[in-house]
């Protein structure tokens, strides 16, 4: 399910500034949600001059750069991209789980929005369905949805 499927579109975002943490590994379907992230912002008016993107080795290293270049204090919102596909050992179930709860630590700490955009599945296929184009990409969804919560932010701010 497209969970960005229900939202309206998000109200254009000139000005704004997103992070894009992004895991190298399984780099051929991080950079496709990456890809989808870029253009979605673009279209709603976040130039690529406004997107800043970190590369870390893997979704273990997401929760680390998301604090540091939080602590930097020059974005309006941040997705983090990762994709961990189930192999042989339990060696998925830690990282997928550290990631998970560290980007979940990450974001109750900081008071900027962080998109969860990190993949876990049982196999390449799987992944593939979720970060190729033909099939809706969750890359695009992370980039309205993060536009969303700075709408959200903005709002609270001002009222």
């Amino acid at each position: 399910m497209d969970i960005g499927s229900h939202l309206p579109d998000p109200d254009p975002a000139p000005g704004r500034r997103v992070g894009i943490i992004v895991a190298r590994f399984n780099d051929n379907v991080t950079g496709e949600m990456l890809e989808a992230c870029r253009s979605t912002l673009e279209e709603f008016g976040v130039g690529s001059d406004a997107v800043d993107v970190y590369w870390v080795p893997g979704a273990w290293e997401l929760p680390q750069a998301a604090r540091r270049i939080a602590a930097l204090d020059r974005h309006d919102a941040f997705i983090a991209l990762g994709c961990v596909i189930r192999g042989e050992t339990p060696h998925f179930d830690y990282v997928a789980g550290e990631a998970s709860s560290g980007l979940g630590a990450v974001a109750r700490e900081i008071d900027t929005p962080l998109l969860f955009g990190v993949l876990t599945t049982d196999t390449p296929d799987q992944a593939w369905a979720r970060a190729s184009r033909e099939a809706g990409n969750k890359g695009r969804e992370l980039a309205r949805s993060a536009l969303h919560m700075i709408g959200l932010y903005e709002g609270l701010e001002n009222s």
